[in-house]
């Protein structure tokens, strides 16, 4: 792994962290993912095996830490863990026909469901959840969505000149 490459996912990934933390628990402690809007990003910056269980393990420590979520701990590590490799997957079968900013925002869209479903799930089943899982899906899973959404709208083309510029990635 290339130090160019670790250096410019630690900072995504630190930027994640800081947006991670200033947004509040809304929620009976759920609160929109940034950090996976910053965790999908370096997946579709530096899209190999290696950085993708980086990112995820990174990503699912720092998550955990900072969570609002009664438990949260453990479930951000697991749902972190899986969605890195799910979004890699989907976006590996979408490269082949489309890179863009929209095909990025879409599977960052999916990549937050996919995401939310997990981490609730991985809670429902080792912790219990504060309300039912409909409710907290709805209230907080799918506007993080959308939210996600937007961010890596207007992100990615932003991330990708800066890195083409500097001939990081």
């Amino acid at each position: 792994m290339k130090t160019k490459t670790l250096v410019a996912l630690s900072l995504i990934v630190g930027i994640g962290a800081v947006l991670h933390t200033i947004i509040p628990g809304f929620v009976m402690g759920l609160k929109p993912d940034m950090m996976l809007s910053m965790m999908f990003l370096g997946i579709l910056l530096f899209p190999e095996k290696k950085n993708v269980l980086l990112l995820g393990a990174v990503t699912g420590v720092l998550s955990g830490l900072t969570s609002t979520f009664p438990g949260g701990f453990v479930p951000n590590i697991i749902d972190k863990l899986i969605s890195s490799f799910a979004f890699y997957y989907l976006y590996i079968l979408i490269a082949k026909k489309s890179a863009s900013v929209q095909s990025a925002t879409v599977l960052t869209v999916i990549g937050t469901v996919i995401s939310g479903a997990i981490f609730l799930t991985s809670a429902y089943l080792i912790f219990g959840l504060p309300g039912s899982f409909a409710a907290l899906f709805g209230v907080g899973v799918l506007p993080a969505a959308v939210l996600n959404g937007i961010v890596m709208f207007i992100i990615y083309p932003i991330v990708t000149g800066i890195l083409r510029r500097t001939q990081i990635a």
